[in-house]
């Protein structure tokens, strides 16, 4: 693949907590016959206490979390293969350590307003991920700039719905693919 290819070989769905990351990203993963990585399965143990125990995490709990993740992007994209990566990736700095600066690396983000996403987490049973953190999620986003070439859709439809919208959104010959 050349630097100028606009195929991706990794997408990052990303989204606050509750925006449907892993749901969307499996489908998405199967619909393009590619693997699917969960970014939480990257959280060390520690990550998950805090963040069970109600406590949002720092920056410095992400950075080695995020190194994980990019480590295992470059590792799928060196390879020739594809994955589907779902993350919460919120600030621009962790996309750009998740990026840094691949061109066959682009995310998709998962926008949907407060109250849908605080309902969607009510319904959740058995995450680690409390409804409480909504707040500091919201709070930490920063959404996708033009630059960062991002795939934008909104969760307000049906999950095969958004994997369409996604879908349209890659380049051609990526659609194929699947």
């Amino acid at each position: 693949m050349s630097a100028d290819d606009p195929r991706a070989r990794v997408l990052i769905v990303m989204g606050v907590s509750g925006s449907g990351k892993s749901t969307i990203g499996e489908r998405l993963a199967e619909r393009l016959g590619w693997a699917y990585q969960d970014g939480d399965d990257f959280h060390p143990p520690g990550n998950v206490a805090k963040m069970s125990a109600g406590q949002p995490l720092t920056d410095d709990d992400r950075w080695p979390w995020l190194r994980a993740i990019a480590a295992d992007i470059d590792r799928i994209a060196d390879s020739g293969d594809h994955a589907v990566f779902g993350c919460s990736a919120l600030k621009r700095a962790y996309r750009d350590i998740l990026v840094h600066g691949r061109n066959d690396v682009r995310i998709v983000y998962l926008d949907g307003s407060r109250e849908l996403i605080a309902q969607r987490m009510a319904a959740r049973k058995d995450h680690f991920m409390p409804a409480g953190l909504l707040d500091s999620q919201f709070a930490t986003l920063e959404k996708p700039t033009p630059d960062e070439r991002a795939i934008t859709v909104t969760i307000d439809a049906s999950v095969a719905q958004i994997v369409d919208a996604i879908v349209v959104q890659l380049p051609q010959q990526q659609a194929l693919n699947r």
